[in-house]
């Protein structure tokens, strides 16, 4: 390749790491209270609400079930409202943390449900208030099965980033479709796909070594 398309190739890998940790710290800003609250509400929970509940499983079981790339054009006039624009990296960060939400909700709440529950009947034997149980005892115990299920939530949103480009999000995945495919240009697409793969795989390093670190095994 060319210097012009490797300096591209930086600056694309750029924008999609912007774009991937922009939209996963927005998502789990949100899915996280919302994982919470699909514990707390539920039969028996700390704060048992049934309807609330149900009404919240719903809509993040409606929102898992829209593809991305369906999600990504539906929510164009939203992402117009938010950013301005509906096209460029920044655009592309809207469909992105919507998209990874209801996941990062469900990945909390699985986490939550594994903690012991002598653990909680021992908080409330004590005295502890439900903010206590929470802080102390859910998001402590829950820690590395959250950790891990983020790590595949960034890697899914990495993918999902080379899907935006399709559509002018930029990032890797509009470079290979605008050089690589377009011009038919197979070093461009080779070159992408290893940096997507070696990206993939730091995620992936760093997302076991963070679970492993707060484990309580």
């Amino acid at each position: 390749m060319s210097e012009q398309l490797w300096g591209m190739l930086f600056v694309s890998l750029w924008q999609t790491i912007y774009m991937v940790a922009a939209s996963l710290i927005l998502a789990t800003i949100a899915g996280v209270p919302i994982g919470i609250l699909l514990v707390t509400t539920e039969r028996k929970g700390l704060w048992e609400n049934i309807l609330s509940n149900k009404v919240i499983a719903a809509i993040v079981n409606a929102v898992r079930s829209i593809p991305f790339i369906i999600l990504l054009i539906a929510i164009i006039p939203l992402t117009q409202l938010i950013v301005g624009t509906s096209i460029g990296t920044t655009a592309a960060i809207v469909p992105l943390t919507l998209s990874a939400i209801p996941f990062i909700a469900r990945i909390v709440e699985s986490a939550i449900k594994e903690v012991d529950p002598g653990l909680i009947e021992a908080g409330n034997a004590m005295g502890a208030s439900n903010w206590q149980i929470i802080r102390k005892i859910f998001i402590p115990e829950s820690m590395p099965g959250i950790i891990r299920g983020l790590t595949i939530t960034l890697i899914n949103l990495v993918g999902y980033s080379a899907m935006a480009g399709a559509v002018g999000g930029g990032g890797l995945g509009d470079l290979a479709i605008r050089y690589g495919y377009e011009r038919f240009n197979v070093q461009v697409m080779l070159a992408t796909i290893v940096v997507l793969i070696i990206l993939v795989q730091l995620c992936q390093v760093i997302g076991d070594y963070l679970a492993a670190k707060y484990s309580h095994v």
